[in-house]
């Protein structure tokens, strides 16, 4: 049977993040990829000019339309930046019995633009993130969640991911992108262990997309049936390989997207 998962996002015009990355992510990793737009950006690589909501109605009509025809076997969710498109979303998970479920709490994009409005994050703690598999916040986003500082060392991620762990999720992805040493450090954090997970910090401004990257492709993973400490492991090696390949992309002028296609495009070069 063919793997399919399905992306709750917004889309990403310059197409390095978003619906676009995640829509690459799953093809690059052999799964079948469907989309429900929750948003519209108007964003290349040096940031976000303009965003156009969805309107709750109309996410719950893609929700009903794809789920109820293709057999999905995981969805993974973005960029939901209104309190009513949350909802509708946390609606139509519970109508499909939705149990895979990856949720990447975008707030701001790599630019630094704000992709959230203020009063959704009270309706993300409450309502969504209770039905997620798993979250994958970045240290700033893990902070936000929680109204805290931003967290410094090993021990405070984990203590954050524990506490993201008691408003409902089932595992918590910490993810070390933003801290600093010549190693990037995540930490998956389950109710009853904890897993670090190392990589190389490669010295390069191509992070667009990055997170969008790393949940869809977890997505992927416990699409094709992985366990999630097994397919969260296969994600970071791919999207560490993404970033590495990624300087021979030649996209815009600001942070530059990863290279999702990597294993297939060869570089050429006089």
């Amino acid at each position: 049977m063919t793997a399919i998962a399905v992306t709750i996002a917004g889309s990403d015009s310059g197409g390095g993040a978003g619906i676009q990355a995640d829509l690459k992510t799953f093809s690059a990793l052999g799964v079948y990829g469907a989309s429900v737009i929750a948003a519209l950006t108007a964003q290349n690589t040096k940031g976000v000019t303009a965003i156009h909501d969805v309107p709750p109605a109309f996410v719950t009509a893609q929700i009903d339309a794809v789920f109820s025809d293709l057999a999905v076997n995981a969805v993974k969710i973005g960029m939901l930046s209104h309190p009513d498109v949350i909802a509708a979303v946390a609606d139509g998970l519970a109508k499909f019995r939705q149990t895979r479920v990856v949720l990447d709490p975008v707030m701001v994009a790599t630019s630094g633009d704000r992709l959230l409005v203020p009063e959704a994050i009270e309706v993300l703690r409450t309502v969504l993130i209770p039905k997620a598999t798993v979250i994958t916040p970045n240290l700033p986003e893990a902070a936000a969640l929680l109204e805290t500082a931003v967290a410094q060392t090993e021990s405070e991620m984990q203590d954050q991911g524990e506490k993201l762990i008691a408003m409902g999720a089932k595992a918590v992805l910490m993810k070390g992108g933003h801290a600093s040493g010549a190693e990037s450090v995540d930490l998956l954090i389950e109710p009853n262990a904890v897993a670090r997970l190392v990589a190389e910090r490669i010295n390069t401004r191509n992070t667009h997309g990055t997170g969008c990257t790393l949940s869809s492709a977890i997505a992927a993973g416990l699409a094709k049936g992985l366990p999630l400490a097994e397919a969260v492991r296969e994600a970071k090696a791919y999207v560490t390989a993404a970033i590495k390949a990624s300087g021979q992309l030649e996209i815009g002028h600001g942070h530059g997207p990863v290279h999702h296609f990597h294993h297939w495009w060869t570089e050429e070069k006089d």
